[in-house]
């Protein structure tokens, strides 16, 4: 029962690693709980087993076969009570009693998990807790538990189980970039040290059980300064061992990567405030029949995380709410201040897994029923794709567009910092002195949060402030993007729009980027046709009790912008909406040529087909890991058989030698009966070295006329050794290197008669470690057996 309990908290310990690979700590609940499964199905399993046997058979002796049969039973049971409990999780809808599996269930179970295959794809460290991500989770760690519960407990080789941690400690170091934190090194390190202890516990208590007891147990000290060794050796090589880019799962939408097909019709979600992008020639994407005569923008994603090297970024997505579900999407706060909008949206050329729509989104069908491969992220406000594109589909929206009053708007209050709106979307790295010292002139005198917006939309949208529309930038020389494009005011859309929302946030408003497509132009027909020279970049800022509302800096032409009444352009002020704050105005303009607004030209385009960036660091890691891990699995039998006979040779006793000679002979393929004394067994294996394996595969053995003598009589030195220890009061037989060396000579005979298939069979996959398996499962049996008996006989 200790190696179990030391098995399963090991486990637990080792699952820590996962820390750092999750946003939340909601992992580790069901983590704990599958866990616990294992631990209790494997003790029950094994005390039952003796119980049924009395129950069963009486008084009769536990056969061989029987304990040979129990080692694979009891992880069979683990891994079906795991079953049950990703059912009882993950899809209680249709199984009996919300627990045992049905064949309706089993596959609600499958579908769970193959979203938790698209979330890998989707999601970026630290990854969302969702049920697909934390379902597939459990499945790892139970198959790790039972793992190592086998063997702990069936191998009785606690240490040699240790190596099982290690699944979990390859996943943050391979999907972190950066640090991974000390609790992912320190607790797998004391899961392997609390492994090492039982295994030393459990081999010096038994053979010094009449000897003196330490203060803190037998192996326990030792067990200590290796698990101090692997924590340090962890520091060390978790410093220094390369990481995969981006730090994602695999590369997916929240990773921040190109989204779509590669047909250039689909928007990249990254917008950085660098760079030059080169315009196609128009395409025709979505046509759009809508109630409204200006339907306003059509949103397809937001980005909500800034870095000042990367830029904007879409953060992990939250897929578990489809867009079939019956309640509203995005409902605004305030419902009287907004106008419904219905749209169908036919596809042209458009292909990406993001759903173009209206701001704010109640309803969305897909036609031809494929609304379920849809998923809304509430928190971004995205409708995207699992495992789907755009292309060919037909939907229907029906959404509630802000509209707010500005005396609303003046009237929203300041978020306090302990808001989760207002911590999330005012985050920012450290900014350059000169945009913060910007930022902060123009927001002197705002009093207000709408007050602050308005006054930054201002100074970007102020002619006079020397601000041109430009597909093509100048190089900065700062280092510093945001601040190179304020000082050189030379842009397109995803800049303008990418330095007013980091802005707003210094100036502590909730801020976004939002990329989507402005209304396009409208036909004959009355519907209205959307090309890739939509395709457009602007703001979105929250305030208190109305939600996120629209602000646009880019200069645009009259027939593309939409109108934001709250958020007229500073070079053409509304007369009903306050001006912009007097700092404004008064900003220095640079040493630039002023323009007019973008006379037409399109100031977005969606992303052209990329060029293959990734270097070959990452799928040589990725092949190498894998060839590696699958090295690692075919050596493990035949690395766990050399310490057992490095520990044997070590160890120099009688009992430990014959021990080693009993398991060669078993990996060798030669017969050793266990009711054999060890002069029967020394002379059956002393046969086998003075013959020749037959060379055509027969079954006759031709006498060697070389046979080895000096192999012969270390078989019989052992032999007597073994008869003398036997007999001998206990510790009274000492280790003898002169049997360690006749050993040794016993098994090079041994091995040089058997054939090389048998040789690599014995050194790969060494039978012994399951036949010791199974003997020590029928020797606890039959002592349970007995303990129990001797309870129930009558007094």
């Amino acid at each position: 029962m200790s190696s179990a309990v030391a098995a399963a908290v090991a486990t637990m310990l080792g699952a820590c690693a996962l820390t750092p690979v999750f946003a939340t700590g909601g992992w580790f609940a069901p983590v704990f709980a599958t866990v616990l499964v294992v631990l209790a199905g494997g003790l029950l399993l094994r005390t039952a087993g003796p119980a049924l046997w009395v129950r069963l058979a009486g008084d009769r002796p536990v056969p061989a076969w029987l304990g040979a049969l129990g080692v694979p039973l009891v992880p069979l049971g683990q891994l079906l009570l795991v079953g049950c409990l990703l059912t009882a999780l993950y899809a209680p809808g249709n199984a009996f009693l919300g627990i045992v599996p049905t064949p309706t269930s089993v596959a609600d179970l499958g579908g769970v998990l193959s979203d938790g295959a698209a979330e890998i794809r989707e999601q970026a460290t630290p990854a969302l807790p969702l049920h697909g991500l934390l379902a597939l989770t459990v499945v790892l760690v139970g198959l790790v538990a039972v793992a190592v519960d086998l063997v702990a407990v069936a191998g009785a080789q606690p240490a040699l189980a240790g190596l099982g941690l290690l699944v979990f400690y390859c996943i943050p170091v391979s999907t972190i970039t950066g640090g991974i934190g000390l609790t992912a090194i320190a607790a797998p390190a004391a899961g392997l040290a609390l492994l090492l202890w039982a295994d030393q516990h459990r081999r010096l208590a038994r053979r010094n059980r009449s000897g003196p007891r330490t203060a803190l147990g037998t192996g326990t000290l030792l067990a200590l300064r290796t698990g101090a060794l692997a924590l340090v050796a962890g520091l060390v090589v978790g410093a220094v061992v390369p990481t995969l880019h981006e730090g994602s799962l695999t590369t997916g939408l929240g990773a921040g990567t190109g989204g779509g097909s590669s047909t250039g019709t689909s928007l990249d979600p990254v917008a950085s405030l660098q760079g030059q992008l080169t315009l196609p020639d128009p395409i025709d994407l979505l046509s759009v029949d809508t109630s409204a005569e200006d339907p306003g923008y059509l949103r397809a994603v937001s980005l909500d995380s800034y870095d000042g090297t990367k830029g904007w970024t879409l953060s992990n997505l939250d897929g578990e709410q489809s867009i079939a579900d019956d309640q509203d999407l995005a409902p605004l706060p305030a419902q009287d201040d907004s106008r419904q909008v219905r749209a169908t949206i036919r596809v042209l050329q458009h292909d990406d897994r993001f759903l173009p729509l209206p701001t704010s989104p109640l309803t969305v069908s897909v036609s031809g029923d494929d609304s379920r491969d849809w998923r809304f992220d509430r928190t971004t406000g995205t409708v995207f794709g699992r495992n789907v594109t755009t292309k060919g589909l037909t939907y229907q929206v029906t959404a509630e567009q802000p509209e707010p009053p500005v005396q609303a708007l003046e009237q929203s209050p300041v978020l306090p910092r302990t808001n989760s709106v207002q911590a999330r979307y005012t985050a920012l790295p450290p900014l350059d002195p000169s945009v913060t010292d910007l930022v902060a002139q123009l927001t002197a005198d705002a009093t207000t949060p709408y007050d602050k917006v308005r006054a930054i939309h201002g100074f970007l949208t102020d002619r006079a402030n020397g601000f041109v529309y430009s597909l093509s930038t100048a190089p900065g020389t700062s280092g510093d993007d945001l601040a190179d494009f304020l000082r050189l005011r030379r842009g397109y859309c995803e800049q303008y729009a990418g330095a007013m929302a980091v802005m707003v946030r210094a100036a502590g408003v909730p801020a976004r980027v939002a990329l989507g497509y402005t209304p396009g132009a409208q036909e004959p027909d009355g519907s209205r046709l959307v090309t890739s020279d939509d395709a457009h970049a602007w703001v979105e800022v929250y305030f208190g009790g109305l939600g996120w509302v629209p602000f646009d800096p880019t200069p645009l032409s009259a027939d593309r912008a939409v109108d934001l009444p709250w958020a007229p352009r500073a070079d053409a002020p509304d007369p009903n909406a306050p001006a912009p704050s007097a700092n404004a105005s008064s900003a220095p303009a640079p040493a630039v040529p002023t323009r007019a607004p973008d006379g037409g030209l399109a100031d977005a385009p969606v992303a052209a087909p990329q060029q293959q960036t990734t270097s070959w660091l990452r799928p040589a890691l990725l092949g190498g890991g894998g060839a590696v891990l699958v090295l690692l699995v075919v050596a493990a039998p035949g690395a766990a058989r050399a310490a057992q006979r490095r520990r044997r040779l070590a160890d120099g006793h009688p009992a430990a030698l014959w021990d080693e000679l009993a398991a060669t002979a078993v990996d060798l393929g030669l017969r050793v009966d266990p009711a054999w004394t060890p002069r029967q067994t020394a002379r059956h294996l002393a046969a086998a070295v003075s013959r020749s394996a037959p060379s055509d595969g027969g079954s006759r053995a031709v006498r060697r006329p070389d046979a080895d003598p000096e192999a012969i009589d270390a078989l019989r030195r052992l032999a007597l050794a073994e008869e003398s220890a036997s007999y001998a009061r206990p510790g009274a037989a000492p280790a003898d290197p002169a049997l360690t060396g006749a050993l040794r000579s016993a098994r090079r005979g041994l091995v040089r008669v058997s054939p090389p298939r048998t040789r690599v069979r014995a050194l790969l996959w060494p039978a012994s470690l399951l036949t010791g398996a199974g003997r020590r499962w029928a020797e606890a049996l039959a002592r349970r057996v007995g303990a129990l008996r001797r309870r129930t006989r009558p007094a």
